[in-house]
């Protein structure tokens, strides 16, 4: 780098001017940045007027002072309003305001934000204005911060259009559970068959599988808690456990095929499906665990579980709860519409397909956003220097 002993603040400058109506209200968020407030979920109302805010223009980086330690900063794309309770530094002349972006986003310089806060435990840290400006800092001269904050836009117009292929996909297969899991969509050789309505309990069997007075080996079972499950899939890594003192009921093994379902928050929890990587395991109490019949395609189920159809039955079974959980008996008696094995075969194989697709796209994203981090590591620390044409 070009300089040592270089301090952020010379750099960038701390600025508070009002705002000013008309102007758009943005928000700090830890993995998006500055967005607006009205598009997030949480309820964000505010009283205080427009003259109460902070203004902050194109190119200046507001951060949340009570959470920079964590790496809430974001920079300003376009004039608007920003909380009074953040921090907004604006860029000097000798600052490229992207490479800046990107630089508050690295390991070091988030330590840095750590250590440079003050409070007694995390949730109390504060970063001041006066204190962010005196972090030490190494930056290139202006045209490879350029240089370097055009790389890296590069790789996140690259993650921007694998998460619209992503978002696509995914609407893709909201459309078709609508239509192919009501019936509204029916493939050529199964038209004119009817569907039947009848209980889970009646395809598949619910909470078969115990171990019993079985006792595991030295080894243990790997055990799958609700932590582990995200809707749709089991995420890892699970957990050795040995069960020689649990009783019976919390030692119900699962195999490849079977489906759990959350029992605890039922309709926020989502469902899973066992693969041959977790057969065998062991399944929290959290789950009732469904083992399809013959006559039950075990992928038509999971879909059909896992859509909006069932929204309205798991909110009957947990309104007006005040601990919102089912048990088995309510899972054995959720209702299901099926049409012949061969159409649900069909179906689920089609639902299938969308599910790897979503699967690849999201691990290529994954795979781009660490491909990115680890450039970032090195070319906004010196390690690795860009060639100016």
């Amino acid at each position: 780098m070009n300089a040592e002993h270089q301090r952020l603040g010379d750099f960038m400058t701390s600025r508070r001017t009002k705002g000013e109506e008309g102007l758009p209200t943005l928000s700090v968020t830890l993995d998006r940045g500055l967005v607006r407030r009205d598009s997030l979920d949480r309820k964000t109302d505010t009283n205080l007027e427009a003259n109460q805010h902070l203004r902050v223009l194109p190119g200046d980086i507001a951060y949340n002072m009570m959470r920079m330690w964590q790496g809430a900063s974001g920079l300003a794309e376009t004039e608007a309003l920003v909380s009074p309770a953040y921090v907004v530094l604006a860029p000097k002349d000798n600052l490229d305001p992207r490479y800046a972006a990107y630089l508050f986003k690295t390991t070091r310089m988030i330590h840095n934000f750590w250590a440079y806060s003050y409070g007694l435990t995390n949730d109390r840290l504060r970063l001041y204005p006066n204190d962010a400006l005196k972090i030490p800092v190494s930056i290139p001269p202006l045209p490879e911060q350029r240089k370097i904050a055009e790389i890296l836009s590069t790789w996140d117009r690259a993650i921007e259009t694998a998460q619209a292929l992503l978002a696509t996909a995914r609407r893709q297969k909201r459309a078709l559970m609508q239509s192919l899991l009501t019936g509204k969509r029916r493939f050529p050789e199964f038209e004119g068959q009817e569907w039947k309505e009848v209980r889970l309990g009646d395809v598949a069997e619910v909470d078969a599988s115990s171990l019993g007075s079985k006792t595991p080996d030295d080894h243990g079972f790997e055990y799958i808690s609700l932590s582990n499950v995200q809707p749709g899939k089991i995420v890892g890594p699970l957990e050795k456990m040995v069960f020689r003192d649990a009783p019976s009921r919390a030692r119900r093994k699962v195999k490849a095929g079977d489906l759990l379902v959350s029992t605890v928050r039922p309709n926020l929890s989502g469902f899973a499906r066992i693969s041959e990587q977790h057969s065998q395991c062991i399944a929290s109490t959290g789950f009732a665990v469904v083992s399809p019949r013959p006559d039950a395609d075990g992928s038509y189920l999971f879909h059909y579980l896992f859509s909006h159809h069932m929204a309205g039955q798991f909110h009957a079974l947990v309104v007006g709860s005040n601990y919102p959980a089912i048990n088995s008996t309510d899972v054995k008696r959720l209702r299901i519409k099926m049409p012949s094995v061969k159409e649900q075969r069909r179906i689920g194989d089609v639902l299938n397909t969308c599910d790897l697709e979503i699967s690849e796209l999201s691990d290529g994203i994954e795979q781009l956003r660490t491909e990115k981090k680890a450039l970032m590591q090195q070319l906004l620390t010196g390690k690795r220097r860009v060639v100016l044409t």
